[in-house]
Formats: C-alpha cells, structure tokens, sequence
C-alpha cells in the first residue's frame, strides 16, 4: 500500500496513532468540555475519554440511561464515506454485510473478516443518498483504514470506481435511553416517530445545520447517534442536555455495562481477530443472500462452521459474589477448564448483587442452564449460563 496515499487518507485526529513516538491520547471535539463539566478523563483507544463524571457514580449514570436518558461522547469512532457505483461490491468484498440490499438510509451492524473467518472489526454500513455511510471503532482505526485502503487500491488497479472519504471535521454524540424523543424531538423537525431502528434522517438539530441523526446505539436502549459539524458538537451537547427528558452525561464506564447488560460486545474484549462470527454467536449478521455467495474474507471457514458448527461459543454468565472479569477461567463442575471469561460487572440494573458476564465456553457445555464454576482470585464462583440479553431491550420500531 502506498504510505503517500495512506497519509491523505489519515484524518487529523488519528495522526498521533499512527506514531510509533505515541506518548499521550488523542482528544475529540469534547474534551474541554467533559473537563468543564467534571469528567473523569482516562486513555481508551488512544484518546482521552471520560470514564464518569463527578457527583455521580458509574452505577447511577448506567440506572439513569436506563429510565431516562444519557449523552455520550463518540466521536472518537472512525467516520467515513464511500463514494463510486462500485461501492457495494467493495463493501461487500470486506464485510458479511448485504450492502446491495439495504434500502435507502438504511443500515446494518456488519463485521470485517479476515481469511481466516475471524472478525477484524465491528462496523455500522449505511445506505445514503450517493454513498455509503461508515462508523467503526476507534481502537481499530489504523488497521481498518489499512484493510479498506488496500482493498481500494486493488479494485482500483482492476478498473473499479469506488472512492474512500475518512470524515475527520464531524463530532459524534449518542443520546441513549427511554425519554430519548422527549429531549430530541423540540430540537428537530425530523419526525423522530418515522425513524426506526438503523434507520437516518439528515437535518438541522438545535439550530445547527446538516447533522445526521441515526436511530442505533450500544445500550439496549431506544437511542440515536447524531454527527454533527465538529466546531458546532459542543453547542449539540449543552442544547441536548438543557431539553426535557432529563438527560444526563455519561462516560464509558456506564457505556460498558449498560453494553454488556444488553449481551452486546466489545471488540479487543468479546470478539477479536481469532473468533469467528459462528463462535461468537454473530451469524445474524450474515443474511441469506451472503451466505449463498460468500465472497467475504473467510468465507469458507465461516460458511462451513455455519453448516457443521463452532467448537466454542460466546455465552452470557449469572453469577453472585466477587464478579467475574476478563480472562477468568470457565470450568466444569469436575475443575477441567471448559472456557474462559471475556467481559464482566456487577449489573445495576438487576441488584441483588447479580453478577453479568460473557465469554467462551467448549460447545457441548454451552446450553443455556448449564452450572459451571468461574475461577475469580483462585476461588470458584458457581455461574450459570442465562440467555442473553440480560435485561430486555428497548430498541425502535417505526409505526
């Protein structure tokens, strides 16, 4: 890949990452404005993020996502564009996703994959009007504007047309919870009650023009995220949090339990390059017409564990006592090690002192109410494997 290219194509916020010299994290849009309003900033994925914010606790702010809503700041999230009438056959060339198939300013939660059928990034494709709309994760930013630059360069020689925009001028806040439309609604004219789950509208939000307002989220909750004009994001955030609905800030600490509460995972945590989207119980996001074509990155790994099943699988864990956190070990009632723990909390939502975690487990121990033991500080924690997600969701279906 042409370093000269992969340099016009770095958006100014991620040029600290490409350092090897990397000594402190990126800042977004936001940051003075977290500072101000008491966030607790710390290093995650190479930028300086809050983790909470003072005056209230993690399990606060994750209990009033819950029964209000709660803003949060995204826009470190890698956002791009691709342009060119091939622009399908190229998404589609990297992802399990039916990019064709989308219907206008319609998107889908979809994965990259690598030969070997495990999953280099999770990403959200939109079909816009000319081009696709794409939001993926920020610790995975170097090595997804890689894959796809390189994957341009390759249609290109081939005679395709198809183009790559990073966004590097655009904020991204998501407003998550259930009176969610009480606070966004008196801001917009986009008819909030048209927008259905995955769905976008584009229009001015508090007086501020062209901002994309998308209904998703990682909470479980009915939400949207809304990028916006970066010199305008801040004036976003103060305008949302001002409206009815009793919105709140929030920072990642609640966003990664109410994530987990919701049986939705973290990339580098629940899903990495060496799990396959079968293991990880992710197959939904390979459609039918996928699945009759391949054509992705693994495909034949993938479509034959389809077929034949996964020697391991992602599972959700109950437990009580000390909870369970990543690398945990999973055994049977016997002590052999049958798996290993991936993600973990206390849940706030559940109380009683209910633990939630997920991980992988050996497939013929992965039913649902299957007793195993998770090794937490050399003691063993009886769990049992529960459905997930743990608390329901509440996503948006447009009447």
């Amino acid at each position: 890949m042409s370093k000269r290219l992969l340099a016009q194509m770095v958006p100014r916020r991620g040029i600290r990452n490409m350092s090897s010299d990397v000594k402190e994290p990126a800042r977004t849009c936001l940051y003075q404005f977290h500072v101000d309003n008491g966030g607790k900033m710390v290093d995650f994925a190479g930028y300086s993020m809050p983790v909470q914010y003072s005056g209230l606790g993690i399990g606060q702010s994750h209990l009033h996502t819950r029964q209000f809503c709660s803003l949060f700041d995204v826009s470190h999230m890698l956002q791009s564009r691709i342009f060119g009438k091939d622009r399908f056959a190229f998404m589609e060339s990297i992802t399990v996703a039916d990019v064709k198939g989308l219907k206008p300013n319609s998107g889908a939660l979809t994965l990259f994959t690598n030969p070997q059928g495990g999953i280099e990034d999770d990403l959200i494709v939109t079909n816009t009007d000319g081009h696709l709309y794409v939001v993926s994760n920020a610790g995975c930013r170097d090595k997804d504007i890689k894959l796809m630059m390189i994957r341009l360069e390759t249609m290109k020689r081939e005679g395709a047309d198809v183009n790559i925009e990073l966004i590097d001028d655009r904020g991204l806040v998501a407003l998550q919870g259930p009176t969610m439309m009480e606070a966004l609604q008196p801001l917009t004219k986009i008819d909030l009650s048209k927008l259905g789950f995955m769905t976008r509208a584009v229009g001015e939000v508090a007086g501020i023009q062209n901002c994309i307002v998308t209904r998703c989220g990682y909470t479980g909750e009915d939400g949207v995220e809304i990028s916006v004009p970066e010199n305008s994001t801040r004036q976003l955030a103060e305008a949302l949090l001002a409206s009815k609905g009793n919105p709140a800030l929030a920072g990642l600490g609640a966003r990664d339990s109410l994530r987990l509460e919701a049986g939705l995972c973290l990339y580098g945590n629940d899903i990495d390059e060496t799990t396959t989207p079968v293991e990880a119980t992710l197959a939904w996001t390979i459609p039918k017409s996928r699945r009759a074509t391949g054509g992705f990155p693994g495909a034949d790994i993938i479509l034959n564990q389809l077929k034949t099943g996964a020697t391991k699988k992602r599972v959700g864990f109950l437990s009580k006592g000390p909870p369970a956190r990543g690398h945990a070990v999973v055994q049977d009632k016997q002590g052999n090690k049958v798996g290993e723990i991936t993600s973990g909390c206390p849940s706030p939502s559940l109380g009683n002192g209910q633990n939630v975690s997920m991980g992988y487990v050996e497939k013929q121990v992965s039913k649902i109410g299957t007793e195993l033991d998770i090794v937490v500080r050399n003691k063993k924690i009886p769990a049992t494997i529960a459905k997930m997600p743990f608390v329901p969701t509440n996503y948006y279906t447009a009447k």
